[in-house]
């Protein structure tokens, strides 16, 4: 079983190696539902990630996502996902997430390919644009078809339990041809429950906290902000273990 968490900084990415993660999805701003890290966190984080620790390393693999919003992207945004996709190559990581639609909402498989042939031989996560995709028995194929590794997905629902129906079933289509990963609201309290009821191999979660501003006299520019919890890696861990 692969533990995947979510790693919104270089922090974050760090406290997910030491929880005993096997792989990060780095991103910033989770809150819009993530975009590409800067340039100076993929390659920390790919540098330090790379070190074993305890005789393991974590795999890296790097959110391409130019925005928030939705997953069509004009010319002028795919050109800066290639940008990113030929930088982290460079950084040696090992995988991107992407994920590009139609403004039908199905895959855009043109758009897809390109940056597949780009990011060769990097591994291909395609994430959670799946969720907005109606027909997604098509749409397996024609990722399997792109040469991708795994799905993320929650099943199209909100989070991966609701949609643990839908999971199951995307699993047994897929007959082990491509890894279906589930992942949001995933923690350490449901965590078995979804494995055991979809038969993932693989499963993906935040396992984020929240750390308050320090009290001060002034509360200019202060807000809470999210980090990786390593107490809740290392329960993941051992509860799929």
């Amino acid at each position: 079983m692969n533990v995947e968490i979510c790693a919104n900084s270089f922090q974050s990415a760090i406290n997910a190696q030491l929880g005993g993660a096997d792989r990060i999805e780095l991103c910033v701003n989770l809150e819009a539902g993530g975009t590409t890290p800067d340039a100076a966190t993929i390659q920390m984080s790919t540098n330090t990630l790379g070190q074993s620790l305890n005789g393991k390393k974590t795999e890296v693999f790097v959110l391409i996502r130019p925005r928030s919003g939705n997953f069509c992207y004009s010319p002028l945004e795919l050109g800066q996902m290639r940008r990113n996709i030929l930088f982290c190559k460079e950084c040696k990581v090992d995988g991107i997430v992407i994920g590009v639609l139609t403004k039908e909402g199905k895959v855009d498989v043109k758009a897809c390919a390109n940056l597949v042939r780009i990011a060769h031989p990097m591994r291909l996560t395609f994430h959670r644009a799946f969720d907005r995709i109606e027909n997604k028995s098509e749409a397996l194929e024609q990722i399997i078809e792109l040469g991708f590794e795994r799905i993320l997905t929650s099943g199209g629902a909100a989070t991966a339990w609701e949609g643990k129906n839908v999971i199951a079933q995307l699993i047994e289509i897929a007959d082990a041809r491509i890894s279906i990963m589930p992942g949001a609201g995933v923690n350490s309290d449901n965590v078995k429950a979804i494995v055991d009821f979809t038969g993932a191999k693989e499963i993906h979660l935040s396992a984020k906290k929240i750390i308050a501003p320090a009290e001060s006299t002034s509360t200019l520019f202060e807000s809470p902000y999210w980090v990786t919890d390593i107490k809740e890696v290392e329960r993941v861990v051992q509860a799929v273990r």
